[in-house]
């Protein structure tokens, strides 16, 4: 059991009993089969960066509480999951530096207790620590606030979720993480509610119900703040359901909108001000006209990645994920709006563009992944973008004030397109793999995950690089007709998958927008499932599902230090400053989510198609990991730290071993 320092009031009146037996029932056929996921100012001669990637020739202003914008831009703090509303997950602290990395040691630790896949980013406001748990062990979902610098517990909440939400969680039963904003902490829970949390007491100030586990909605997403509203999508388009994002008020928990990803255009929030920029995106309620009769009902395009704000334009991004079901030949059409990088007004939710990057979406291709805001230099002209780098495997520049794609190019191998048409926007087929009834489609590159799913980028504004962990895989898939019934798999599509050409699974690697070419990469045995962090220090962090930590040069990706963990690593790295002058690095280590959840969960590794084809391509990882679920806080050695006790020495390779060991490809 835990040690609960003011736990708080638990959520109230979310047992359905009969209900919970039956989505139980129905949740251990799925979870052995079915799983998936989806999931400054700088010292010395560094002046004008800005972590901001809409004003990064400025200063940033001191942080004012008040203002979360100008709190993530306290080097010191991290007070939102992707670090800034950029996306950005870049750190202007230097302390720990090429130089130095190598003496990286742990500084204390902490176990959530819920050995299952452990993908938040903690967040760190105020000298505080807010971690979540994911929906496992005696308490679901469960918060610790905890000292940053000594790891000492300070409260936590313990909210008691519907159990039955399990039972429909396609892809684990994972969290992403928390937002903070106005002293609040807010939660997401698996069985579809948003919780306020008092972030000094552990108190919960309100608590809203957003979908229904009898529909197989969940919530896995990471919320975001945006003035004054908690930003949510929903998860589950393996059951058919219809995705969406919802804003809330902050301080009362009040719907303040929600925006549809199909349907009509009054659902969706498209009127009179939406002007995509492509002419085929023009005309009314193509989320409906796209479909086959009522097929958008159940058509999915949820949203449980991540959303980016530029405060500028007033336009928050997120893309919607895949159509409903998987087998394509039931569905007809572009099925609009799924697969879709929207832009939305942050106050009123409506649409100013769209641009579906996968319309009639063949292979699972979800395009939840990140925007990342930044200001380049394209063609010698200065333009406001977005990068996304596509579920699709090309990586698209994206003109964020149109929608006009300026670029697209191949991150990874790729046979399931043969390019993107940048006149149209869309994505030129490769007819030799579109999936028929009773036919083995083989050799379809990037598999279902996509050649990136979830697993978020950072940019570094000082070497002008975005930091890509992915996977690189490919699959064989076999279309079958299926049927809906609410809560339960709507899929219909068997996957095989495994590595794609040279034989890694994996790769972190740099990307220059710029000149649209891959700088470097490192092939990893296995897929890598972490996000990743850069800093001022011109240091890469990022894991492997084969329990590896690694720092790595990011200007040319040479191994400085790593540390091997308990357990695999599917999290998100973050950085801060303690009060004892210190920079830390914090990580959860406990493998999970879409490819780990065979070494987390009790599913047959000989069935390669289990976990919606994922055990194909992972079923050798129970042999070098199981469940955890223990935060790891790093330190450089010789500083003060959170603990007097003797410290585990972290093997570390130099360059050779690099080499030899994760082959370098330059």
């Amino acid at each position: 059991m835990y040690r609960l320092a003011n736990a708080r009031t638990a959520l109230s009146q979310r047992n359905k009993p009969g209900a919970g037996l039956i989505r139980g029932a129905i949740a251990a056929a799925f979870l052995r089969n079915h799983i998936r996921s989806r999931i400054l100012l700088l010292s010395g001669a560094i002046a004008l960066i800005a972590t901001s990637a809409f004003a990064q020739t400025h200063a940033a202003p001191a942080a004012d509480p008040a203002d979360l914008d100008a709190l993530s831009r306290d080097q010191n703090q991290w007070v939102m999951a992707p670090r800034d509303y950029a996306n950005t997950r870049f750190s202007g602290l230097d302390q720990i530096n090429t130089r130095d990395a190598v003496q990286l040691r742990v500084g204390w630790t902490f176990s959530l207790g819920a050995d299952r896949g452990q993908e938040a980013a903690p967040l760190i406001v105020n000298n505080t620590m807010y971690v979540v748990g994911p929906y496992a062990g005696p308490h679901p979902n469960q918060v610790f606030a905890l000292d940053a610098t000594t790891g000492d517990l300070k409260w936590s909440y313990a909210p008691k979720p519907d159990t039955a939400a399990q039972g429909v969680a396609c892809c684990d039963v994972v969290t992403r993480g928390l937002a903070y904003d106005q002293g609040k902490v807010f939660l997401n829970t698996l069985d579809n509610y948003s919780v306020a949390i008092d972030a000094d007491s552990g108190r919960e100030l309100w608590h809203t119900k957003l979908g229904d586990v009898n529909e197989g909605q969940t919530i896995t997403m990471a919320p975001l703040v945006v003035k004054g509203k908690v930003l949510i999508g929903n998860s589950g388009g393996e059951l058919g359901v219809r995705g969406w994002v919802t804003a809330l008020d902050e301080n009362t928990g009040q719907i303040v909108w929600r925006a549809y990803s199909t349907g009509p255009d009054s659902d969706v929030l498209i009127g009179s001000d939406f002007k995509p920029f492509y002419n085929w995106l023009k005309g009314k309620d193509l989320g409906v006209t796209s479909w086959p009769p009522d097929g958008w009902k159940t058509g999915g395009g949820t949203m449980w990645g991540w959303i980016s704000y530029d405060p500028a334009l007033n336009l928050i991004y997120y893309g919607s994920a895949n159509p409903g079901p998987w087998n394509s030949n039931q569905r007809p059409g572009d099925n609009l709006w799924t697969t879709t990088v929207f832009a939305r007004d942050a106050d009123t939710g409506a649409a100013r563009w769209a641009l579906p990057l996968n319309p009639h979406d063949l292979f699972d291709h979800d395009e939840i992944n990140e925007n990342v805001l930044l200001d380049l230099e394209i063609n010698g002209q200065l333009r406001k973008v977005l990068i996304h780098p596509a579920r699709n495997g090309y990586m698209y520049v994206v003109d964020r004030a149109t929608g006009e794609i300026l670029s697209a190019d191949a991150y990874d191998h790729i046979t399931a397109t043969k390019g993107i048409d940048l006149k149209t926007g869309r994505p030129i087929s490769n007819g030799e793999k579109a999936p028929a009834l009773g036919k083995t489609v083989e050799d379809v590159c990037p598999a279902a995950p996509g050649a990136k799913d979830w697993q978020p980028t950072a940019w570094s504004p000082r070497n002008k690089l975005l930091y890509v962990p992915h996977q690189h895989l490919c699959m064989n898939l076999k279309a079958s007709d299926v049927g809906y019934i609410a809560g339960t798999p709507f899929v219909g599509a068997a996957v095989d998958m495994y590595s794609g050409p040279g034989g890694y699974r994996g790769e972190f690697m740099a990307w220059d927008p710029v000149k649209r070419t891959k700088l470097w990469a490192i092939h990893e045995n296995f897929p890598v499932w972490t996000g990743t962090l850069v800093t001022a220090g011109d240091v890469a962090f990022y894991g492997t599902l084969d329990r590896w930590f690694k720092a790595v040069d990011a200007r040319n990706g040479t191994l400085l230090w790593q540390f091997r963990a308990g357990s695999g690593f599917v999290g998100q790295p973050v950085t801060y400053k303690g009060t004892d002058g210190a920079q830390y690095v914090a990580i959860l280590s406990g493998v999970g989510g879409w490819p780990g959840v065979v070494a987390a969960a009790k599913i047959d590794p000989r069935v390669r198609n289990g976990a919606l084809g994922f055990v194909g391509a992972t079923q050798d990882l129970p042999a070098y990991s199981s469940g955890g679920s223990e935060l790891l806080v790093f330190k450089l050695a010789g500083g003060q730290s959170g603990s007097d006790a003797p410290q585990p020495n972290p093997s570390h390779a130099n360059g050779a071993q690099l080499e030899a060991g994760n082959a370098l490809a330059r």
